[in-house]
């Protein structure tokens, strides 16, 4: 504990804590405006009444001659730090009661804390209750109180503890709600589902694993909700094709779909495919539906534009032409763990003249449907071939030759493409913004230099391992508007590479350095340097880091998420992190030894916005865990 406090004199006393005083309504200059004064509080006693000095603070605050206007248009540029508001609504009372009025949208930590933050916040929109494990059926009664008017979206996703009761009291009270997500509430039944049915304007419904959730519940809310505009079903295994039809009948205004994993056959699909403004279906892990029944589906869809098809394994090339035939306007495709990918496959794809984007991930394909697909398709603007086996260098360099406007492109793990494939992709496809080529173990390092060289507008570049070096990291700080690069697993990798990102890549947000063993702190304190924008880093395993590369990241003040597992980090480099890195969301520590409770009280004193720790597991909760299961 002594060593806390220790700690936290060290930061106080550091120059990142200086408060800062704008004085900008006085008359007289401030000689110091920026000095941080540490004299003791003085309280004024004064003999006067609490009313006539409630009417002198008025008198003399000149924040309240600005007009709710302004001060909402202040709030307005505060958006992207809580903090910030906080700090805003300090001022003085009509600053409070501004932000009170201004703030739409709630996310609580605890539903305890909800009629406080109700009362405090009556103009609330959005209510996010997800990150609350438990939320009781009082709570959302007093949230339909509270919030009659105003709420339009409530997000139960991750929410245990309220039954169907709580439900219906939200959905008799808060008529101008137009969302709800009750994704993963597997204890709710038909009769939560009855309830949501009495939302007359609800647009959005996510009811993904309510697995007791039947028919009858799903056909109460396709009676009472007929102005859904997307309504997820996935692993519903309640549902069948009588409930998916009855809400392909009812629901007119639908745009987006998921059926993923529910227990349907082709017999709703007609009903599905006439829906007017249907625009995306997902139909991943259907497995009762086969070749057979996809080529009786008479019915055409001309709105539809996006289909996942993906992890449907009793439908071949067949049934797929069949309904590719009926759905002439899709513009995405998604078969993801399907079929071969053969020439016969690919030709169903030749009347699809709006498609651009096709994933493949996880299939096998071949050179001659590679090829084939090259010259049915004839604007593609993404193809992903992820995990996919059978793809070579004359299938891929056919392929981006035909097709030079891809901006996204992912190969993952084909490991059989070489030097050849990577020249065709920079000479070809010069306006990529998107490359993923992880675990590409045949091409050389000499070949990850050409994508620095010609393809200047990446934005994304994930080389996770990868026989990448420094001078191709030298090649690749030529893209100037790069703001992810993943370069995990890279062991040739050093310091010397990753100043040159450093100074090159200045929009750089994301990086990912995990096992990269050849970085130090060297390299780390470069990038904090040079990229001031810098969110999300992962050094885990890099295990010549520490404290000073800790230090040098305090003051990149946008970083959410660090994760240090394995690294040689203590307690006070943490403590800088904590201080500094006040949006911290994610972090991960595990296997940091010299991390001890102090740095812990510090954590939990300075990063207020912390959502997720992962922790190496003490000796005594170990011994626990070990008595517990004898």
């Amino acid at each position: 504990m002594a060593k806390s406090r220790d700690l936290c004199r060290r930061i106080d006393r550091s120059d990142g804590f200086a408060t800062l005083t704008l004085d900008l309504f006085s008359g007289s200059p401030n000689p110091n405006p920026c000095s941080y004064s540490r004299s003791a509080k003085r309280v004024r006693v004064s003999c006067a009444s609490p009313a006539a000095s409630a009417a002198e603070e008025n008198r003399s605050n000149p924040f309240d001659s600005l007009s709710e206007e302004i001060l909402f248009l202040i709030l307005d540029r505060l958006e992207s730090d809580p903090l910030d508001k906080k700090s805003f609504s300090l001022v003085c009372r009509s600053f409070y009661a501004a932000e009170s009025r201004h703030r739409r949208a709630l996310t609580p930590l605890r539903s305890g804390l909800l009629p406080a933050a109700l009362a405090r916040y009556p103009s609330v929109s959005r209510l996010d209750l997800s990150l609350c494990p438990s939320v009781t059926d009082s709570a959302l009664a007093s949230v339909g109180g509270a919030l009659r008017s105003s709420l339009r979206s409530i997000d139960l996703s991750r929410s245990r503890g309220f039954s169907y009761a709580g439900i219906e009291i939200v959905a008799v009270n808060c008529a101008a709600l137009v969302e709800i997500n009750l994704s993963n509430a597997t204890d709710l039944s038909d009769a939560a589902a009855a309830a949501i049915g009495r939302v007359r304007n609800l647009e959005k419904l996510w009811l993904a694993r309510c697995k007791m959730v039947t028919d009858m519940g799903i056909g109460c809310i396709a009676v009472g909700c007929q102005k859904l505009r997307l309504l997820c079903l996935k692993w519903c295994l309640g549902i069948s094709d009588l409930g998916v039809g009855l809400v392909a009948v009812k629901c007119k205004q639908l745009r987006s779909l998921d059926l993923s994993f529910v227990p349907i056959t082709e017999k709703c699909l007609p009903a599905v495919l006439q829906l007017p403004h249907l625009e995306d279906l997902a139909l991943v892990g259907c497995l009762s539906i086969d070749d057979e029944g996809l080529m009786s589906v008479k019915q055409e869809s001309k709105s539809l534009q996006v289909l996942d098809m993906s992890n449907c394994q009793h439908v071949n090339h067949a049934g797929f032409s069949s309904l590719l035939s009926k759905t002439p306007g899709l513009h995405e495709i998604s078969l993801a763990y399907y079929c071969k990918v053969t020439h016969s496959l690919a030709s169903s794809l030749q009347k699809l003249y709006n498609l651009q984007s096709i994933k493949l991930d996880g299939c096998e394909v071949t050179t001659s449907g590679l090829k084939t697909m090259a010259n049915s398709c004839r604007s593609l603007g993404e193809l992903s071939l992820s995990k996919c086996s059978g793809v070579t260098d004359e299938g891929l360099s056919f392929f981006v030759t035909k097709h030079k406007g891809l901006v996204k492109l992912d190969v993952t793990c084909c490991r059989n493409i070489t030097d050849l494939s990577l020249a065709s992709i920079t000479s070809s496809c010069t306006s990529l913004t998107n490359l993923s080529m992880e675990s590409c173990i045949l091409v050389s390092r000499e070949g990850f230099r050409l994508i620095g060289q010609r393809c200047h507008l990446l934005e994304e570049l994930d080389l996770t391992d990868n026989d990448l070096d420094d001078a191709g990291l030298r090649a690749i700080s030529g893209c100037r508007n790069l703001s992810v690069l993943k370069i995990g697993i890279c062991l040739k990798i050093s310091d010397e590479g990753l100043i040159h990102v450093a100074k090159g890549c200045p929009n750089l947000q994301e990086l990912d350095l995990y096992r990269s063993v050849g970085i130090t702190d060297i390299g780390v304190m470069a990038i904090a340097r040079g990229c001031p924008l810098l969110q999300i880093i992962n050094l885990s395993y890099c295990t010549e880091v520490t404290d000073y590369s800790l230090r040098s990241l305090s003051k990149c003040s946008n970083l959410n998420t660090l994760e240090i597992r394995g690294c040689q980090v203590s307690s006070s480099g943490l403590a800088a992190v904590a201080a500094g890195c006040r949006k911290l969301t994610k972090l991960d520590i595990k296997k940091c030894y010299f991390v001890d409770d102090a740095g812990m009280l510090l954590l939990a004193r300075f990063s207020q916005n912390l959502r997720q720790v992962e922790l190496e597991p003490s000796e005594v909760w170990k011994q626990q865990s070990q008595e517990m299961h004898v």
